[in-house]
């Protein structure tokens, strides 16, 4: 015993923490199997090495600030025929980042347009690709804050490191002077560096009304839209397809404003 405890904290002397945690279970499982020391070890090892991957990629999910964690698998494609499934399932091979191509997700409300932005992260994440998520407005208070404290400059050197950085719905409300150019100026900082997702309820026409400024809304556009894949998503809510196939609401007009 006063050997084994000695390992153990030898091993937390290391930082083999899991290693010492599950030394009893480990021992006890070698010696049913009759293993021998070189497996012994070697099966130990891989064992510190899964719970430090996992571990890491933990916080990386936690680091990225995803609202949910729902994938490509979650969706439900038969339910917006719109959205091709095969482009879908390319995407998530993630060579667009590669390429740092920017990724646009336009529709009305509810159509999935969050679900699979946020499972394109999952998937980038879960591959070790830097990820983080954001709403517009929540951006914009961060960067204002910045701006405010003279640490702007820095803020949106911390927003051009992510190899994926997500910013969901854009244009559902008006964006004055200020934030316009703050926002003008992270899709510049970001450009040809690393790829953006956007989730959309505006069409490209109306994104001059949203920013105020027409101006800066095409130059914003030119750079967005220069490596990109552009995803028009029409139909029903997603978030009440299983009501509307009840029969509990009627599927909307598509045409009528909101």
């Amino acid at each position: 015993m006063v050997e084994l405890e000695k390992v153990r904290l030898q091993l937390l002397e290391l930082g083999l923490s899991q290693l010492a945690i599950q030394l009893d279970s480990l021992l006890e499982k070698a010696q049913r199997e009759n293993q021998t020391y070189l497996s012994f070890l070697s099966s130990s090892l891989e064992r510190e090495i899964v719970i430090r991957r996992e571990r890491k990629i933990e916080l990386k999910f936690q680091m990225a600030h995803l609202p949910y964690r729902k994938t490509i698998a979650d969706f439900d494609f038969s339910f917006q025929p719109s959205i091709d499934e095969r482009l879908i399932r390319e995407l998530s091979g993630l060579a667009f980042l590669e390429r740092k191509e920017n990724l646009l997700f336009l529709g009305p409300p509810g159509v999935g347009k969050t679900h699979l932005a946020v499972a394109l992260g999952v998937e980038a994440l879960l591959q070790g690709q830097s990820t983080y998520f954001t709403t517009l407005s929540y951006l914009l208070q961060d960067l204002k804050q910045a701006y405010e404290e003279n640490k702007l400059d820095k803020r949106l050197s911390i927003h051009c490191r992510p190899r994926l950085f997500i910013i969901d719905e854009v244009g559902y409300l008006p964006l004055d002077k200020l934030e316009a150019t703050l926002f003008f100026q992270l899709i510049s900082g970001r450009y040809e560096k690393g790829s953006i997702i956007i989730t959309s309820n505006k069409s490209f026409g109306e994104w001059g009304e949203v920013m105020g400024d027409s101006i800066l809304a095409t130059a914003l556009l030119d750079r967005l839209l220069h490596h990109a894949q552009v995803i028009n998503i029409r139909g029903n809510s997603y978030r009440l397809k299983d009501r509307i196939r009840a029969g509990v609401y009627g599927a909307p007009d598509l045409n009528s404003p909101g």
